[in-house]
């Protein structure tokens, strides 16, 4: 019975974590008016879900810090009770924020849970020093450092020379004729990049034409489907790690299952957080939510290969500050809610999951 009750509310947090994070990836996107929010929504929902089968190889590591293990006795981690305490404070903190519109961290709500769970124990044992370098540091570090790369990546974005130029050309050259020797030949031509607007590229006799806005918004798409593929990577074994403890479905199941609702979460639910990421903390144009779309695949990619818990979200969100506080379109007030909300995921979780303790124990 335990080990069943488990299992549904691991698959609740499931949805939430799709509804609150499945879009993040294209906030850059939506915002930036190059995809609609359906097409822009079905596209992060299939890379989430192909990151979540790639987590099999890639991010296993992740499964085993969120049992608990290091950070609570071993007769609390992974153990049905402890986690189905985690897992109701995560999936309540995680429903509160999506209904507001906040997008909050998974992670941050397992932590949460974690250390709850673990001080409602009856030892009320948590290791405090690898919950702050194995949870806390990469927490607090990861938004900061997509915050400077962002800033950076706008500034050289704003950089571009023309906006009107929108071609890019190879031309290709006449044969020149060179003297060597005595005897004349023909030099081979040696192919330019002409980089100017439509109009001055028809006159060129160009080999290879490509439009530059259109290109960059093929490579914008590219770059949100990565974060969202990194997103699966690096959230899918969290909660793996829920499912694993019910046992009732094998490691392989356990990620299709999670994969599978994180996908439903995210197009049923994730419209609000949408709107926040995508509309509220600044405007985005197309080379701005390019260069922070790699900056925060970049870093969370590299954080899931090293088994660090960083959050998409705290990535995500601090990438595009730094865009817009390089841009001067920072809205200041929305992203003081946006922080404000990560401070209060983890204490609520923690007292949900705390308090969940004593119920549980007293029914099973």
């Amino acid at each position: 019975m335990l080990d069943a009750i488990l299992l549904v509310v691991a698959l609740a947090v499931a949805l939430g974590n799709g509804a609150n994070d499945n879009f993040k990836g294209f906030a850059t996107i939506w915002g930036s008016e190059t995809l609609t929010y359906r097409k822009a929504l079905w596209l992060a929902t299939a890379a989430t879900i192909a990151g979540s089968v790639a987590s099999i190889w890639l991010a296993h590591g992740l499964v085993e810090t969120f049992s608990g293990k290091g950070l609570v006795p071993p007769a609390s981690a992974g153990s049905a009770h402890f986690l189905l305490s985690v897992a109701i404070g995560a999936a309540i903190t995680i429903a509160l924020a999506t209904r507001f519109g906040l997008p909050v961290s998974t992670t941050h709500a397992l932590i949460g849970g974690l250390v709850g769970a673990g001080l409602g124990q009856a030892d009320g044992v948590v290791h405090w020093a690898p919950l702050i370098h194995s949870f806390v540091a990469p927490l607090l570090i990861s938004p900061a450092v997509a915050a400077l790369l962002g800033g950076i990546a706008g500034r050289l974005t704003k950089k571009h020379p023309d906006p009107q130029a929108d071609c890019a050309c190879v031309v290709m050259p006449h044969p020149a004729t060179v003297a060597a020797n005595g005897i004349a030949a023909l030099a081979p031509p040696a192919p330019h990049l002409v980089v100017a607007n439509p109009a001055e590229c028809d006159g060129l006799d160009a080999a290879v034409r490509v439009s530059v806005s259109r290109s960059l918004d093929r490579a914008h798409i590219a770059s949100a489907a990565s974060i969202c593929f990194a997103r699966g990577v690096n959230d899918t074994p969290k909660l793996a790690a829920l499912l694993l403890a019910a046992h009732a479905l094998g490691a392989s199941v356990s990620v299709a299952a999670i994969g599978a609702l994180m996908g439903i979460g995210g197009l049923l639910f994730a419209r609000r957080v949408a709107e926040t990421m995508s509309r509220r903390v600044t405007s985005i144009g197309h080379r701005d939510g390019l260069g922070a779309n790699f900056v925060t695949a970049m870093l969370v990619l590299f954080a899931s290969k090293l088994g660090m818990p960083v959050s998409t979200t705290h990535v995500a969100v601090g990438a595009i500050a730094g865009i817009g506080a390089a841009g001067g379109t920072l809205d200041r007030a929305a992203l003081r809610n946006i922080v404000l909300s990560w401070v209060a995921t983890l204490p609520l979780a923690a007292a949900i999951s705390y308090l969940m303790v004593p119920v549980i124990a007293s029914r099973f």
